[in-house]
Order: structure tokens, then sequence, then C-alpha cells
């Protein structure tokens, strides 16, 4: 394990991240935002220079998501996971540049893990890249870790231009005219209702395999939704997102 906390090596990180980054290194006292690369298919790095840019500024590499950080030239924060996906190339190469954590434990995926560290440091939001690949059992597991941790940390999905993020209760969002919105539920008894929307939700619900809102779309810069009794997936497109500065 690279002793992240010797002077030495934190200048030594300091200098390898300003120069990999586009930014300069920043190390904040009370960071609440996190970047969580999975094992799954390699992030582009422009979309982490962005979340780096606005606020995301802590990495963490869940076990083999540390090669991708590698093909990147991204040093992160931390390594965290049974660490039987990560190449021992890239090990050896990070062990004296971020902290490095291994956890034998088996009854949580190497995701979990990340989120179980920062949820411990008092983080409230993650960004999740890398959580879909060549395995769609994890790319399920990976959903579902949105639900099971939405009590103690607000996890979102990036992949490629899609960008999931979870709601309830009452929400309203800044949107842009004609964008497409798409909604996903889980049961029978999170009920919707919406407002802004060309193809309006009257308080019903979107059950998982029976119905859905699917390229739905904005009629204007703001939408509402009621929901109650769950929680729902909001899928919208990244680079717009990104455009319109509302990450």
């Amino acid at each position: 394990m690279g002793n992240y906390k010797q002077e030495g090596k934190i200048r030594k990180l300091k200098t390898e991240r300003s120069q990999t980054f586009p930014y300069a290194y920043k190390k904040q006292i009370n960071m609440k935002k996190a970047i969580i690369i999975a094992n799954g298919n390699v992030p582009l790095k422009s979309q982490i220079n962005f979340l780096w840019k606005v606020g995301y500024d802590y990495i963490v590499c869940a076990d083999g998501g540390a090669n991708s950080a590698k093909k990147l030239k991204i040093v992160p924060d931390l390594i965290i996971g049974d660490l039987d996906s990560i190449a021992e190339r890239n090990k050896r190469y990070f062990s004296n540049k971020c902290e490095i954590i291994k956890l034998k434990r088996q009854n949580d995926t190497d995701v979990e893990k990340a989120l179980k560290y920062l949820i411990s440091k008092n983080f409230t939001e993650a960004i999740l890249l890398g959580a879909t690949g060549d395995r769609l059992d994890h790319s399920i597991c990976n959903l579902g870790i949105v639900l099971k941790f939405y009590d103690k940390i607000k996890v979102s999905i990036l992949h490629e231009k899609s960008f999931l993020k979870p709601y309830t209760n009452t929400v309203e969002i800044t949107t842009i005219r004609d964008e497409i919105i798409s909604l996903y539920g889980f049961d029978d008894k999170t009920k919707i209702k919406s407002k802004g929307l060309k193809y309006q939700l009257k308080n019903i619900a979107l059950p998982f395999g029976k119905k859905e809102s699917t390229s739905n779309f904005a009629k204007g810069n703001k939408i509402s939704f009621e929901i109650s009794e769950g929680i729902i997936f909001v899928i919208r497109d990244f680079n717009l997102l990104k455009k319109h500065d509302l990450i």
C-alpha cells in the first residue's frame, strides 16, 4: 500500500496531478463530491476533466477501474477493492502515487466498497463512470446500487452521453426546450405527477417491465415531479447538460 500521507509523496502526487489535468490540483478539507471509476468501459477523459472542474474533485478507482485510470494517465486519490482486477504493473505504478486499500470481504462489490468509504468520509454525491461493460450482470448490479445507497449518498451514472440520476419526493429541474427526458420506475406503488413534459404523467406508476416514459420531451425550461413512495431514474443527454451548465 502506498503511504499517501508522507509529505514528499504528496508533493510528487500534486505535481503529477497538475500535469495530468488542465486544472491545478487542489485538496479541499471538506470535499463532498467524488468520481468513482469502475471496472467497465473506459470513460472519456474529457468527461472526467469536466466533472473535476465543476467540483467532483476526489477520484476513487474501484479495483480494476485503476486500469482505466492508467490508460487515461489519471492518478486517482484512492484505489479500493479486493484488488483482483487491477493489473499488477498498474498496482506497482500507483503504489507510491495514491492511497491503495485492499478489502477482502466478498459480500460487497468493489463499487460498494468505494461508496462505503466515501460515506464514511461524509461525501454526499458520487458520479459513477465505467459502470457498464461486457458483463450485463455487473451493469444491472450497478443500477441497483444507485437505489441501494440512495439514503446515504446520491449516486449518478454517466455512460457515454447518457446521464442517469435518481429522484424522489418533489423535484424541479432546469431543462432545455425539446430536450429528451426518459423516466423509469420500479414498482406499482411509486406514483409520479409531472409538469412541463410533452407527455404528462398524471399520478401514474412506471413499474419496470410494464410501463416506462422513454424519450419524453421538455416543453420549456423547467419540469417538475411529485414522486410518492419510491425512487425513479431520469436519463438525460450529458453533452447537452454540459453545454448549458446543468450538471
